[in-house]
């Protein structure tokens, strides 16, 4: 028996689905959850198979890691909200920020790994909240940092360079020491 095209295509573009859910929530709590589940492949790593059968619009989203990335910014859209502007007087915007798109993404990786405390200024504004680290307590993948941070630093009108794994993972050894929060004026000098 012959499955008919359009269900082929929904059972294609399911599994891929499927597939790219499984590598942005990274399977942490799942059986084994060693080294490969701290650092899952990006999620173009496991599209091959399923997309050879998925629509072609779909293979060139998992392979740019955009999906993971707003998938993994749906933890930071709490504060800085799903359109990037912040909260006025609470949370600073991401969208248009000289913290998020520096010329060097090494002020973002290090805030997004270790976290910001204190006041900062942003697009003018001054904010004094915290910001938690997501590479220690709540630890993202040196693959899920590059990939909320490259959506970040081109979404909403920025224009910045994409962030890559490896990166991350030299900011990630650099700052090992580190173990509080950054604040705004430790990384000042970083912003040029």
């Amino acid at each position: 028996m012959t499955m008919h095209p359009t269900f082929a295509r929904s059972a294609a573009a399911a599994a891929l689905a499927s597939v790219l859910l499984a590598a942005s929530c990274g399977s942490k709590e799942g059986a084994g959850g060693g080294q490969a589940a701290a650092n899952p492949a990006p999620s173009g790593g496991a599209a091959p198979a399923a997309s050879a059968a998925a629509p072609a619009a779909a293979a060139p989203a998992a392979a740019t890691g955009a999906p993971q990335g707003q998938q993994v910014y749906q933890r930071c859209a709490v504060c800085h909200q799903a359109t990037g502007l912040g909260m006025a007087g609470s949370f600073p915007p991401l969208a248009g920020s000289e913290w998020a798109t520096t010329a060097s993404p090494a002020v973002a990786i290090r805030v997004v790994l270790h976290g910001l405390s204190g006041p900062v200024t942003v697009k003018g504004q001054k904010f004094a909240n915290m910001m938690p680290a997501y590479g220690t307590g709540q630890p993202l993948s040196d693959a899920e940092v590059a990939a909320v941070l490259t959506y970040v630093r081109s979404s909403w009108g920025n224009r910045a360079s994409a962030v890559t794994a490896e990166q991350v993972a030299k900011e990630r050894t650099a700052t090992a020491s580190h173990t509080a929060a950054w604040t705004a004026a430790e990384l000042q000098g970083l912003l040029k």
